[in-house]
């Protein structure tokens, strides 16, 4: 009889698919995975479901487009089948160890289906990315700079000197820890390794599921010293670190003033990418020594990725869905499995889980809106996909519900051609990503009008499911969830948290 497979599945927030070597990337981010990906299916165009990660884990998760259940609801409903509830019904051990993103813990239902599920969040949550430069203080200095602040919108061209000058000040008497370890804001994956280690050690007569979510990449960039060097890039004081990211944060400069520290801001996120890399190694390691591995499945993705000004814009707003944020790296290694091309058509992170249940052979919820790609992928079959992403426009802080209700952003993607909707204003936006991959020049209205065409059928399909086959019953549950949050804590529903 076969050994039933176990699963170890790896997210890691703000990875773009382009800052990985086995997607293409020149710098040495993640040679470990690369190695890895010589024995694995490697998915050229994986798209998440949507951006940042409260509109894409619904989908990896629970099979489920985010937007399903209404757009004021965040999370999994109560009792919505997951990947974690069918692996544990069909007597897996199940664990998840997060690195503190709020919109995956237990607030928002990711907890069930776990056996073992730690995330990290002890106190309130986490501040948005970024840093902002604060004017507390009662001393003359601090009473006459609030005082230039009120005259600011006063001081024409002379307030731009104003803004750089008191971005200096601040920087340069706000105290600053001893090591980038005190500025950093999440637990770093050595962290969430450790304690997965540690789990492993209890599952050695079951087959199991484990879920780690990593944080390493996400802004604030501060990352380890030791992944600085294994990158080949100098030491970086936390005094220069904290000025790139406070620098990067600002929301006064323009594009081209942001665009100096880009490479020094990238250099940092790619550090962060690398520590991952180095932490999977343990993993693996790990996994081997206890006689693991050989049946374990490895899936390794992320929620979205992250944006370097590529569109003018920063970190990972929802807002445009452009490729730099919705298409994300996946490695998949099945054991006793010879690897295959994966064909370029767009696989939607909607059909994550259900292909990994049926490659363990376990039986895939009814109630999935993704299919099994599994078939076609083990025999190298190619197949004619489609993948959509949507998210609300503008909703950065949905802990405060009226953020929640903003108008619908959706992005339909084919091998070849891309749709973007934005229904406030009425925006269409047609993209051949083959002549132009980087998205600077959408088509003219009369260009490709049988592919414009179809992919508009497809998005009104898709619009009318989402409401006609909506689970009403799923909906009532997250909803009642909602407000009984709301009534025991009501200071929770405006705290700002990061994405």
């Amino acid at each position: 009889m076969e050994t039933q497979k176990s699963i170890v599945l790896v997210t890691v927030d703000c990875l773009r698919a382009d800052h990985v070597g086995f997607m293409g990337y020149a710098r040495p981010a993640t040679p470990f995975l690369d190695s890895l990906a010589r024995e694995s299916f490697v998915f050229p165009a994986a798209i998440v479901a949507g951006a940042p990660t409260y509109y894409s884990f619904p989908a990896i998760l629970a099979s489920r487009y985010p937007l399903a259940l209404g757009r004021d609801l965040l999370g999994l409903a109560p009792d919505e089948p997951s990947l974690a509830s069918a692996l544990k019904q069909a007597g897996y051990a199940t664990a998840s160890f997060g690195a503190a993103n709020p919109y995956i813990s237990s607030r928002f239902g990711y907890e069930r289906g776990f056996d073992t599920f730690h995330d990290f969040i002890d106190g309130d949550p986490a501040p948005p990315s970024g840093e902002q430069v604060s004017s507390a203080g009662n001393g003359w200095a601090s009473r006459l700079n609030r005082k230039l602040e009120r005259a600011r919108p006063a001081m024409g061209p002379l307030g731009i000197v104003y803004d750089e000058l008191y971005f200096r000040y601040c920087q340069r008497i706000t105290p600053v820890p001893a090591s980038l370890d005190g500025l950093r804001r999440f637990p770093s994956a050595d962290m969430i390794v450790d304690r997965a280690c540690e789990w492993l050690g209890s599952t050695r007569t079951r087959p199991f599921f484990l879920w780690l979510h990593l944080m390493d990449p996400h802004a604030p960039y501060y990352p380890k010293e030791d992944a600085l060097a294994l990158m080949g890039h100098a030491p970086v004081t936390p005094f220069r670190a904290r000025y790139l990211n406070s620098y990067w944060n600002r929301s006064d400069l323009a594009e081209r003033r942001l665009a100096r520290h880009r490479d020094e801001i990238v250099a940092l996120y790619d550090a962060g990418v690398r520590w991952v890399d180095v932490q999977m190694v343990r993993l693996v390691e790990a996994l081997r020594k206890s006689g693991q591995w050989d049946s374990c499945m490895f899936a390794f993705t992320a929620d979205h990725g992250e944006e370097f000004l590529d569109h003018g814009g920063r970190y990972h707003p929802p807002s445009r869905l452009m490729e730099e944020l919705i298409r994300v790296p996946l490695l998949l290694r099945v054991p006793g499995c010879a690897t295959k091309a994966v064909t370029k058509s767009p696989f939607s992170m909607l059909h994550l889980a259900p292909t990994l249940l049926d490659a363990a052979q376990v039986p895939i919820p009814s109630a999935f809106q993704g299919q099994s790609h599994w078939p076609q992928i083990s025999q190298g079959i190619d197949y004619d996909a489609v993948a959509i992403s949507e998210c609300v426009a503008g909703c950065t802080n949905p802990f405060r519900p009226q953020n929640r209700l903003g108008p619908r952003v959706l992005s339909v993607r084919k091998s070849r051609y891309k749709l973007l909707l934005q229904f406030d204003p009425p925006t269409e936006r047609l993209y051949d990503l083959e002549a132009d991959p980087g998205e600077q020049a959408p088509l003219a209205p009369g260009v490709q009008k049988a592919a414009r065409r179809r992919l508009l059928e497809i998005a009104r399909a898709h619009l009318q499911r989402s409401i006609g086959q909506r689970d009403w019953r799923a909906r009532a549950q997250a909803r009642l969830r909602e407000l009984q949050l709301e009534w025991k804590n009501p200071a929770r529903k405006s705290s700002p948290v990061a994405s």
